[in-house]
């Protein structure tokens, strides 16, 4: 509401509003760069002094600031720094997995202060509310180790498989996750948590945290292969993540290819003998463990083995090329990043691989990069999203 009163509304280029924008800026210029002193903040957001240091003084008042001492060895007074004060605000992110759940909760400057994993085993199957029970499970152990309480959350972001239909509520393209298919699956769950939660497609998040950390940063057109016991993509176009009319832009697993047809049954029929095949299906990890069995090597049993063999890289990079020249013929984009346990197994061997099956297609030939994120992707990329959300929220002093 307006500072005019009832109903009143606050119009762009009052006092009010540019208060609020540069407080933002210096709280965003304060994560991203800080601890600064108050004429270097002046500096950064074109600021004159008095106006750097009453704006500091109102975050200082508001919780969002503190000093942290003060910058030292040169000539005239010690200035003082002032960073984002950490306990401002707190986070949590999961990351869902057939085997169970990993949550990490951070303070308001990306500092992760617990992490945590459950599996699916902590909840006995038939148990009532199991989800949003393992998800409770994983949040307090992260925040047990963090010494915080639920209350003191802003949020949480959960990545998993598969995607929200926005128009149903229910979770799509994720069969091999039970008991997350309910209509009122994101309100159980906020109920259970007593906070506002976002769920987020586990490819996308991965997308984030290349975009901000790893290989596709500086990049507004790319996409994110993600080649695990899963496969999927994630589809930036223009900056904007590409999600389609039922969430399922990118679900490139089911994409029919040659020796892969397309997969039946829909989501939860994944029992049918015909509800296999899809790109999934070539490039998989058991794929590629199967491959290496085919090949003559019957005792290797991961992904990193397979691929060790030049015969099994070799023909994994055949049908990536495949499948992502089909991505490519469709987007266009700037960027192809490979992520998973398949592109991370291979490495640079199977990308050069990969590069060299595109030589010569009437295709446009993308830059093509391994991740090279350090952590759980999709957890960085959970966090990044729900940071995002809680700074918008806390750091609006308007």
């Amino acid at each position: 509401m307006g500072a005019g009163g009832h109903g009143a509304q606050v119009t762009p280029g009052t006092p009010r509003v540019l208060r609020a924008m540069n407080d933002r800026a210096a709280l965003d210029l304060l994560v991203s760069q800080g601890p600064l002193t108050r004429t270097r903040i002046g500096e950064l957001t074109g600021l004159s002094k008095p106006t750097a240091s009453q704006l500091l003084a109102r975050l200082e008042a508001a919780g969002l600031v503190r000093t942290t001492g003060s910058v030292i060895g040169r000539p005239g007074p010690n200035a003082q720094l002032y960073e984002v004060d950490p306990a401002a605000g707190r986070v949590a992110a999961l990351a869902v997995d057939q085997l169970g759940i990993t949550a990490a909760v951070a303070d308001i400057t990306g500092q992760v202060l617990g992490e945590t994993r459950v599996g699916t085993d902590a909840v006995d199957a038939g148990a009532p509310h199991r989800t949003a029970r393992l998800v409770a499970s994983a949040v307090d152990g992260a925040l047990a180790e963090a010494g915080l309480g639920r209350e003191q959350l802003h949020g949480a972001v959960i990545g998993t498989p598969g995607a929200l239909d926005p128009r149903t509520g229910r979770l799509r393209y994720a069969p091999h996750l039970p008991g997350w298919h309910s209509r009122a699956l994101k309100e159980e769950l906020a109920q259970v948590l007593g906070m506002p939660i976002v769920i987020e497609n586990d490819v996308n998040l991965a997308a984030v945290a290349e975009q901000h950390d790893g290989a596709a940063q500086d990049f507004d057109d790319f996409v994110l292969v993600w080649v695990d016991e899963g496969v999927g993509a994630a589809i930036v176009l223009g900056g904007q993540l590409l999600r389609g009319a039922t969430g399922g832009a990118g679900e490139i697993g089911y994409m029919p290819l040659p020796g892969a047809p397309l997969a039946r049954g829909g989501d939860r029929s994944a029992a049918r003998p015909d509800a296999g095949g899809g790109f999934q299906r070539l490039v998989g990890s058991p794929s590629v463990v199967a491959l290496a069995h085919e090949y003559g090597a019957p005792g290797v049993r991961t992904a990193a083995a397979a691929l060790a063999r030049e015969d099994v890289r070799a023909e994994v990079a055949r049908r990536l090329a495949t499948g992502l020249a089909a991505v490519v013929a469709v987007v266009d984009p700037r960027l192809v990043v490979l992520s998973g346990e398949v592109p991370q197994a291979g490495g640079e061997e199977l990308r050069a691989l990969v590069e060299e099956e595109f030589t010569g297609l009437a295709l446009p030939r993308p830059e093509l990069r391994i991740s090279d994120i350090e952590g759980n992707p999709i957890l960085i990329g959970a966090l990044r999203t729900a940071l995002a959300e809680a700074r918008d929220a806390v750091f609006d002093t308007g």
